[in-house]
Order: C-alpha cells, then sequence, then structure tokens
C-alpha cells in the first residue's frame, strides 16, 4: 500500500495516543511497564478485532482446537504483542536484558564460527515471540547485524517507530529498491540481515504455512543462493516469566531451491509456532485469499 503524503486526522489521533501511551508507561519501573503493556492490549483487542481475526486463522488453520485452547490464545497473542512494542520502546532498559542471552539451538555454534570468520549470512525469523530481542543480543556481542524492515504506513508513527528500533540494532533497511541496495551491499561486506518472511506476499510462491497456501516471499533464499552464504531460522522465544528470552539458532537450510528452502523455513517456524501458539501474531492476514 502507498503510503499517504500528507498524514489524515486519523494517523495524527493514533500517533500522538500510542506516544502518549508509551510516555506514561516508561515512567514504571521495566517489569510493570511489560507486563502492563501486555495486560492493556489484551483487553483491547476484541475491540481492535484481534480477536475476530485470531479465531478465523484458527479456524482455517487449527480445527481441532478446542474452545479453551483457543480463548487462551485470543489472550496471550495481544498480551505477547503488547508486551513486545513496551520492550521495543524501553531502548537501553530492553538492550540491558537481552544483551547477554547465550544462543541455543543446533545451529548457535556454527552461526558464531561465521561470526567469528567475518562471514555473511541470511537469518530468517518471524513475527513470533519478540523478533528485535536476537537482534539486540547479537548486535551487543559483535555480530555485524543489519535488518530489514517495512514502514509503517502512518508517517507519523513510523517515525517514532524506526527511531526505537534503531536504537536495538543498525543498520536498518527500508523495503524499498534504495533499502535492498543498501542490505545487499551489507551482506556482501561481511555482514548478516535479518528478515521476517511471514506475512503475505501478494506475489509469493505458492507454499504452504499450516497446510494452508501461503503466498511466501523468496527474496530470503535467492539472497542466500545468489551471494553463496547460510540460510539461518532465528527464534526468540518468550519464557513463562514474560520479561526474557531464549534464542534459538536453527542449522542452516540446505541450499536447494528458492522454493524448496522457503518452504522449509516456513516448516521451521510452523514447528515452533505449534510449541508455542499465543507467541505467534495470529493478527495477520497470512492466508488472505482463503
Amino acid at each position: 500500500m502507498a503510503k499517504r503524503d500528507t498524514p489524515t486526522m486519523t494517523d495524527r489521533v493514533s500517533a500522538n495516543v500510542f506516544k502518549a501511551g508509551m510516555s506514561v508507561l516508561r515512567r514504571l519501573p521495566y517489569p510493570r511497564r511489560i507486563h502492563l503493556a501486555g495486560r492493556m492490549v489484551a483487553r483491547l483487542a476484541p475491540a481492535l478485532g484481534m480477536h475476530r481475526r485470531i479465531r478465523a486463522n484458527l479456524a482455517l488453520t487449527c480445527p481441532d482446537l478446542n474452545a479453551a485452547q483457543i480463548d487462551q490464545i485470543c489472550e496471550s497473542v495481544p498480551d505477547n504483542i503488547g508486551r513486545s512494542l513496551a520492550e521495543i520502546y524501553s531502548g537501553d532498559e530492553f538492550i540491558s536484558h537481552v544483551q547477554g542471552l547465550q544462543l541455543s539451538g543446533p545451529g548457535a555454534d556454527h552461526l558464531i564460527a561465521l561470526r567469528d570468520a567475518g562471514k555473511s549470512a541470511v537469518l530468517v525469523t518471524g513475527h513470533f515471540g519478540n523478533y528485535d530481542a536476537w537482534r539486540g543480543a547479537l548486535h551487543a556481542q559483535g555480530f555485524k547485524i543489519g535488518a530489514l524492515y517495512r514502514p509503517m504506513n502512518n508517517r507519523l508513527f513510523n517515525r517514532d517507530y524506526l527511531k526505537a528500533i534503531s536504537r536495538i540494532a543498525e543498520p536498518l533497511f527500508p523495503r524499498d529498491r534504495r533499502g535492498m541496495a543498501g542490505m545487499v551491499r551489507h551482506l556482501k561486506d561481511g555482514g548478516m540481515i535479518g528478515l521476517a518472511s511471514d506475512q503475505y506476499f501478494h506475489s509469493g510462491a505458492q507454499l504452504t504455512f499450516f497446510g494452508q497456501t501461503a503466498p511466501s516471499p523468496l527474496s530470503a533464499a535467492e539472497l542466500a543462493i545468489k551471494y553463496d552464504v547460510d540460510m539461518i531460522p532465528i527464534y526468540a522465544i518468550r519464557k513463562d516469566d514474560g520479561l526474557s528470552f531464549t534464542i534459538i539458532v536453527e542449522r542452516p537450510i540446505p541450499v536447494t531451491s528458492a522454493e524448496e528452502m522457503t518452504q522449509a523455513y516456513n516448516d521451521s517456524l510452523e514447528s515452533q509456532v505449534r510449541a508455542h501458539m499465543g507467541q505467534w501474531f495470529w493478527i495477520h492476514r497470512r492466508w488472505k485469499n482463503r
């Protein structure tokens, strides 16, 4: 969707309300702030249409869930979203919570070896847990990590959002032609890039996610193939305390075709989501045409 040149009144009001809310939350101690932000979004979720979208997606992909399980997911998803937003806007406090997180999973040692050798990699993740937690941890631990981001349609909101995520780690590359060129230069210079590739992509390959056709972008796999670098799934999973994370690094996806590699990523993310159903952003229109 093209951005509006001039912010509308709705844009101004929504951006100002969000900014004021975050200003109030930042006055609270960090643990209380994160918990309250999660509770606030969870309370607002029905009015914002989140429950309707979550239930529709679950009915399509997980028809075997019972009512209690669905209710729990409807509660957990907006809570995680609220916590993630508050964390992103907490700046140095959030960084202090994630900078020492140890990498785990079968691909952790390999990723560390790539860093030590100054080698590039394409890291693929999803809107799951808090995807900025692993980015902040890697940056603090000497990884040359950049990320691709999608600018918000609301320019006023995007200005503050970009400022917030830039404090966690840089460089950041907007999802446009200039940003893609900068990302490629970063990759060629020995940097790693992070991409969240789990949203609907209208011109994407007709692959599957949760057993349903889900048009998927091939860009991560195409970059890995073209520049002969590893494509590695990575996730930051929220722990039961609601504040800390486990960073899981999986083994590099075997090099085949872009379609097969992207399907392997979809399967990897699906496996993680099935283990932590309340941490994926089920509010996305991932299966829009279904």
